[in-house]
């Protein structure tokens, strides 16, 4: 069903207010208009690309909390992170992420933004990996994107403590971890923080 342009752009900001991570190429999709018309529309309701939502949702916010590593180390931009609970990056598989002869990602960079991801959720200026066991459930393509979600499983009273990490592309998971986390301080607050949080 074709709208008019202003009914089109009214439900486009509805659309970018719910799910400030929706692509151009998935309005497009949805409203059955070319990706022209949708930056067209964009620039027209002054609402930024992507790139600048994704930064504008996670912001100072993430700089303010993350110890365990400087932000710009994370692989993927994390867009919601809620420390020693649970967090959520995204990456956008490039042409210099994948095999060249059959634009396949890389493994070793879903590796990286799930162990990136679960080391940034860890409030400790020392988080190490200590034990990785993985999956790779399916291949990921070029210009895919790559959703990992992280949460904290188990916290030991060594303060070792387990991340669950699992990647999407749309619903379909394409990775799974789990990841032993090295801390080098924990005291009884951080346990009870973590259990009142749950």
């Amino acid at each position: 069903m074709k709208r008019n342009k202003k009914e089109r752009q009214r439900l486009l900001k509805i659309t970018i207010d719910e799910n400030p991570f929706i692509t151009d190429e998935e309005l497009a999709d949805q409203f059955e208009v070319s990706i022209q018309t949708i930056r067209l529309d964009r620039l027209e309701l002054s609402i930024p690309e992507l790139r600048e939502r994704i930064k504008h949702v996670a912001s100072k916010q993430l700089e303010d909390e993350v110890r365990s590593l400087p932000i710009e180390e994370v692989i993927g931009e994390i867009i919601d992170i809620e420390l020693e609970h649970s967090a959520i990056s995204i990456f956008d598989v490039r042409e210099e992420h994948v095999f060249k002869r059959n634009q396949i990602a890389r493994g070793h960079h879903l590796f990286a933004q799930a162990n990136s991801l679960a080391v940034a959720l860890i409030n400790d200026e020392l988080a190490l990996t200590a034990d990785a066991a993985v999956k790779f459930l399916r291949q990921v393509k070029v210009n895919e994107r790559v959703i990992a979600k992280a949460k904290v499983t188990e916290i030991e009273l060594s303060g070792r403590t387990t991340v669950e990490v699992n990647s999407y592309v749309g619903q379909e998971i394409v990775f799974a971890g789990m990841f032993k986390m090295f801390r080098s301080n924990y005291d009884k607050k951080d346990e009870e923080h973590h259990e009142n949080s749950h």
